[in-house]
This record gives C-alpha cells, sequence and structure tokens, in this order.
C-alpha cells in the first residue's frame, strides 16, 4: 500500500473535521441553551417562536440546510458578505444540532425539583444567578450523556460538508478513490479516521461525566 497520498491529505482532511466539528458543536450549544431557556421561560411569544424553530428545523434534513444556508441565503447576501463553504457548513450544522440540543436542555431543566430554583430565590439570588449557579449546573450534569451523543452524531455528520467541496475526510476519500482507484483501501483507511475522532471523543465524555457525578454527590444542591 502506497502511503505517500494519505499522508498528504488526509492529516489536514482530519483536521478540518475536528475543527468543524468544534465549531458547529459551540455553535448548536449556545444556540440550543438560549432556544431551550426560551422553551420553558415565561414569556409566551418567545415559548412559540422557540416551539416554531425547533420544529421547522428538526423538519428541514440537514443536508438540505447546508445547501440552503450556502447558495441560497449566500446568493441572496452575497453583495454584503460572501461566505465560506466552512462558515456556511458551520452555520448549518449549528442551527441544525441546535433545536435538537435545546430539547435535550429542556428536558435537563425540566428534571429538576422546582423547589431548588424557590430556595435560591428565598436565599437572595435572582433569577440569572439562580440558573447560573444552580440549575445550570445541575442540569447540564443530567443531560451530559445526551450531549456527548450528539457531538458524536455531528463529527460523523461533518461528512455531509463535503457537498460544498469543504476538504474533510469523507470529500477527501472521494478524491483520494479518484485518483488511486482503490476504493476498498481508501475508505477502510477514511473509516478508521472517524473512528480515530469518536473513540477519543466518547472516552472523554464518559470521564467528564464520572467526575460531574462525583462532585454532585459530593456536595449536592
Amino acid at each position: 500500500m502506497e502511503l505517500n497520498p494519505y499522508f498528504e491529505f488526509i492529516p489536514s482532511a482530519l483536521a478540518n473535521t475536528a475543527l468543524l466539528t468544534v465549531s458547529a458543536l459551540s455553535v448548536g450549544v449556545a444556540l440550543g441553551l438560549v432556544v431551550g431557556l426560551a422553551r420553558i421561560g415565561p414569556v409566551g411569544w418567545l415559548r412559540a417562536g422557540a416551539a416554531v424553530y425547533v420544529e421547522v428545523i428538526r423538519a428541514v434534513p440537514l443536508f438540505v440546510q447546508i445547501l440552503y444556508l450556502y447558495y441560497g441565503v449566500g446568493y441572496l447576501i452575497r453583495k454584503i458578505y460572501v461566505p465560506s463553504p466552512f462558515v456556511s457548513a458551520t452555520v448549518a450544522f449549528g442551527i441544525c444540532y441546535a433545536a435538537y440540543i435545546a430539547e435535550i436542555f429542556r428536558a435537563g431543566f425540566q428534571s429538576l425539583d422546582r423547589g431548588q430554583a424557590e430556595a435560591a430565590r428565598a436565599l437572595g439570588m435572582t433569577r440569572r444567578q439562580a440558573m447560573r449557579h444552580v440549575l445550570l449546573p445541575q442540569a447540564f450534569r443530567n443531560i451530559l450523556p445526551a450531549l456527548g451523543n450528539e457531538g458524536v452524531a455531528l463529527l460523523k455528520d461533518t461528512s455531509l460538508a463535503s457537498v460544498v467541496a469543504i476538504s474533510e475526510l469523507t470529500q477527501v476519500g472521494g478524491a483520494l478513490t479518484n485518483k488511486l482507484y482503490k476504493p476498498f483501501e481508501v475508505w477502510t483507511i477514511i473509516a478508521l479516521c472517524y473512528l480515530a475522532l469518536t473513540l477519543p471523543l466518547s472516552w472523554a465524555v464518559r470521564k467528564l461525566e464520572a467526575r460531574l457525578r462525583v462532585r454532585g454527590a459530593a456536595h449536592p444542591a
């Protein structure tokens, strides 16, 4: 097996896949938290808007969302800003996964005892302080496994970014197949690369989950 073509293209593809995953997941978690809070908040029109967002985004395939943002929205705003394929894919993944992460946050907050928020307010905390210091840490600990699963799923879904010519693992795999005419060899290596990314991520989530569980047991709310 000739290794030079793989050493030439795959390291940068691995880096692009990892960077796209981290960037999109950051967008998804931040936006998902905002939408999740809106879903359980006291403002009716915010709850309704967040619910519509979640339902609409989850109803449209991620593949279509990538194409829509890059070609559709990109065409409309081309005179103001021309988004790169990476930016378009990051935003598309972030917006899509935020809809699912918002529901995870919503379930995490609703799983907490309401008495904790009331106790925090009784101690003189504002609503924001209670959320930041009491509710959010416990909700995060509860939803971490689900967030980890979303992160792994997002990493694998980055393969869809090849449709806008981002040089990630799947796009490079296709290019190497056309160049070397060795599809079994190429896609075996690409699959192993995805495995090399997902296994450490899953391990890190399990370790963090265990650490948070120990801290939660040692310092009950």
